[in-house]
């Protein structure tokens, strides 16, 4: 049952542009999928699916790129754990870290292969994040937000 829900939530954001876990449960129902909220949010989890922005202007549901689905959990952990803070200028993102975190982070970051991201520095503390463009700067920062948030 669960992987005819994961199959379908799948193919629901390819076809269409899912912007919340209630408007993804609607489409399920409508499929004959009869689920609730939290069990959307647990699928969400799961299968690891991010927000991106849409050319339509609005974020939406969609599967990480399949490069990402090798970084291990325990990366994406310690990176999720290790972060304090995240700012930018044009397409330069700074990442501040606990102290002795950044090089653990940064590796996170580049097992990553976002195709946004040029590359990375890391000290002590501090992360450098190289964005391709200063117009994908917002999605990069609100996709690490994502994965802090799990």
């Amino acid at each position: 049952m669960k992987y005819n829900r994961h199959s379908k939530i799948l193919e629901i954001i390819e076809k269409k542009d899912i912007e919340t876990q209630e408007e993804l449960a609607e489409e399920l129902r409508k499929e004959g999928i009869n689920v609730t909220q939290a069990t959307v949010s647990r699928d969400i989890k799961e299968l690891r699916l991010v927000k991106v922005l849409a050319p339509s202007g609005i974020y939406k549901y969609a599967v990480i790129d399949k490069n990402n689905m090798d970084i291990s959990p325990k990366l994406i952990r310690v990176f999720a754990e290790s972060v304090l803070s995240i700012d930018y200028a044009n397409n330069l993102i700074v990442i501040k870290t606990l102290a002795g975190s950044a090089q653990a982070a940064a590796s996170a970051i580049d097992a990553l292969n976002w195709k946004e991201i040029v590359g990375c520095i890391a000290g002590d503390d501090t992360i450098m994040v190289v964005v391709r463009e200063n117009e994908s700067v917002r999605e990069v920062i609100d996709r690490f937000n994502q994965l802090i948030r799990g």
